[in-house]
């Protein structure tokens, strides 16, 4: 059986989002944090809350923060850091977006 673990999104990611998307679409198509929040977050969410143990180790010996690096459906390349912490809880720590993506 394995572990679903719950997943909550640190402030500073949120600002971190803002920085990087901001509150409307951009006349290049690029997605709002609306748009972040509602259809790039969930799945990367899930691979968190379920597959935690196979994610990618960000620290060298520190199992409990780990990255998600993974395409999207609007943006090309997220890499997204997560802490699980001593109450079971994984809270994502920060997002970096790609958008210039050579493929």
């Amino acid at each position: 059986m394995s572990v679903r673990r719950p997943v909550r999104v640190d402030d500073h990611f949120l600002e971190l989002l803002d920085t990087q998307l901001g509150a409307e679409r951009k006349p290049s198509g690029e997605p709002s944090t609306t748009d972040f929040l509602l259809i790039e977050l969930p799945p990367i969410s899930e691979l968190f809350a379920t597959s935690f143990d196979r994610l990618m180790v960000t620290i060298p010996g520190r199992p409990d923060y780990r990255s998600v690096l993974t395409v999207g459906a609007t943006i090309p390349r997220i890499l997204v850091t997560g802490h699980l912490g001593s109450n079971g809880y994984v809270v994502l720590l920060s997002v970096q977006l790609d958008f210039d993506a050579g493929w």
